[in-house]
């Protein structure tokens, strides 16, 4: 798995979507020590399912919130602000995240609605396709390359390289 600049240590959100993609039936190449709540217990690797299950329903998320809100009320303020305005609490990510696993299971392809409104809460009507360009942009014709010669010896003609000309 190529991680590009992601910092590869045990524990981190890549392993997190790898152990996700290995779950879901990829066969990707890895070592299961990396993922996050996995021991070495001698030789023996032994993975944790409630540490798996705690950051598949974001608990990890739910403890940061619980903390931030306790040491620095002002940076829990900005840092969850939508989360306030849609009154989620660290309590409920639980069941947030479990809505929103059951509705992927549901139907993994649902398809939205060309208006419905998405993560931003904006959807326009769709542009027509022949109004995309102004009338006064246009493409240019092709031309044949004895107009372009003629176009380049009228230019040298008209200018005072008349010798140049010459040697063409």
């Amino acid at each position: 798995m190529d991680v590009g600049l992601a910092r590869t240590t045990t524990g981190a959100r890549v392993f997190g979507a790898l152990k996700g993609a290995v779950d879901g039936g990829l066969n990707i190449p890895h070592n299961s020590k990396r993922f996050p709540g996995t021991e070495l217990d001698g030789k023996e690797i032994k993975s944790n399912p409630e540490t798996h299950k705690k950051y598949i329903l974001a608990g990890h998320v739910a403890d940061y919130m619980r903390k931030l809100a306790e040491d620095d009320e002002e940076a829990y303020k900005r840092q969850f602000a939508r989360y306030i305005k849609l009154k989620i609490s660290a309590d409920d990510l639980e069941a947030v995240y479990t809505k929103a696993h059951a509705a992927i299971r549901k139907d993994p392809f649902a398809k939205r609605a060309p208006l419905e409104k998405g993560r931003f809460l904006e959807r326009k009507e769709a542009k027509d396709p022949k109004a995309k360009f102004p009338k006064k942009y246009y493409k240019a014709t092709p031309i044949t390359v004895a107009q372009r010669k003629s176009r380049i010896r009228d230019k040298l003609m008209a200018s005072d390289l008349v010798p140049v000309f010459d040697k063409l």
